[in-house]
């Protein structure tokens, strides 16, 4: 990894090489964690200055050692994941953090308990629902990961600590929404595929150089002749994981700009602040709760009753999407990809809905289905060929 790389280079060496970092934080003396998805609070972990290292796959390895630990009919991505732990991949790290995401998620948690050695592993379990009582079920959950993490890190969480962590990742999220913010023109200053590289660069390496790396790129592209094209067909991407820029390659490739997404390694982690409460498990409850708009959770209209035999499937669709409203009329979005990997029921689920409310706001939608392989892509490229024409 060049030392002198700034900026989307920086981003990219990163992207690239993302265990030669966190190999690199070991050996100055970090514990590196891993974590797989959105829902574990990293400002616990950057609060005891522990590195936290989010767990993806690789699309190019084929899978083998995960068949004795999970059934073949099951996420590929976190199939991928678990393999790699099992080749020894993620040796690196010091301790794994699991949440109740999914039931793919939580299930593989446990084998991945058994399966791969870390000194230490902490499973957070999460509500579906968004209420008082969840928030207050949610938080006893995190007090027991502070338990754990103190124990592990040898210091002690305090609310200062904590306090002045929250203040770091919002800072970093509020850099996420500026460079998404340079997507809204036309051209977009910058590429969906770029902005995704960029993202997975700040899943490798803690918060406060994340945000310096965020602030080389929006100095650089702002800065750079627009190599975007003007008048082409402006995309909003919904889903499960994406990854690996290669789907989002092929989307731009085929003649549009992806400006928006709603994945779980783009815009969905840092959409809103952790409000600053008296105590920070709190307002960590509650963001990580109900802020983060995610399919794994289910969110009621506002005084709905699920004991009524009849239900008004327009308020009900408002409260659960009415935020892809405000993206598709923030950044001028012509049309909706919906993508999911293959057997991911939390998504899958949502589809019908999705494109029933996109639809109902005047726009375009195809899905995409695709197995967290390589050679599952080339077919989509004729699909999004087809959409592209049928919205001009």
């Amino acid at each position: 990894m060049s030392e002198d790389s700034r900026g989307l280079a920086r981003a990219r060496d990163i992207y690239d090489n993302r265990e030669q970092r966190a190999k690199e934080f070991k050996q100055g003396g970090k514990k590196v964690v891993g974590y797989m998805c959105i829902y574990p609070p990293l400002e616990m972990l950057t609060a005891l200055d522990l590195v936290p290292y989010r767990v993806f796959g690789d699309m190019r390895e084929a899978i083998t050692e995960a068949d004795r630990g999970l059934p073949v009919a099951f996420c590929p991505f976190v199939r991928s994941c678990l393999d790699l732990g099992m080749k020894g991949e993620f040796g690196f790290l010091d301790g794994m953090v699991a949440t109740h995401s999914c039931d793919a998620i939580e299930k593989t948690a446990h084998v991945w308990e058994h399966a791969v050695s870390h000194p230490y592993f902490h499973f957070i379990e999460i509500p579906t629902k968004v209420n008082a009582r969840a928030e207050e079920v949610f938080k006893g959950e995190l007090e027991a990961f502070k338990k754990t993490l103190e124990a592990f890190a040898e210091h002690e969480l305090t609310s200062e600590k904590l306090k002045k962590a929250i203040g770091i990742h919002n800072e970093q999220r509020a850099l996420v929404r500026e460079l998404y913010g340079l997507r809204k023109a036309d051209p977009p200053v910058i590429s969906g595929s770029e902005t995704l590289v960029v993202l997975k660069a700040l899943m490798s390496v803690p918060a406060d150089e994340g945000n310096e790396l965020l602030k080389e790129v929006l100095a650089e592209v702002k800065a750079r002749e627009n190599p975007l094209k003007k008048d082409a067909p402006r995309l909003l991407v919904w889903g499960s994981i994406v990854d690996d820029v290669s789907l989002i390659e092929l989307i731009e490739n085929a003649g549009s700009n992806v400006v928006v997404d709603d994945t779980c390694v783009g815009s969905r982690a840092f959409w809103k602040d952790v409000r600053v409460t008296d105590d920070p498990l709190d307002g960590l409850a509650h963001h990580y709760l109900a802020d983060i708009k995610c399919a794994r959770t289910f969110f009621e209209a506002e005084g709905s009753d699920r004991g009524e035999a009849t239900k008004d499937y327009a308020l009900d669709l408002e409260s659960r999407f009415g935020y892809l409203k405000e993206m598709a009329e923030g950044w001028h979005v012509d049309g909706v990809i919906l993508q999911s990997v293959k057997y991911c029921d939390t998504h899958g689920f949502d589809v019908p809905d999705v494109r029933n409310y996109v639809t109902s706001l005047g726009l375009p939608s195809t899905y995409l289905e695709h197995d967290y392989t390589e050679g599952s892509l080339a077919p989509l490229k004729t699909r999004v060929q087809g959409f592209l024409e049928m919205i001009g």
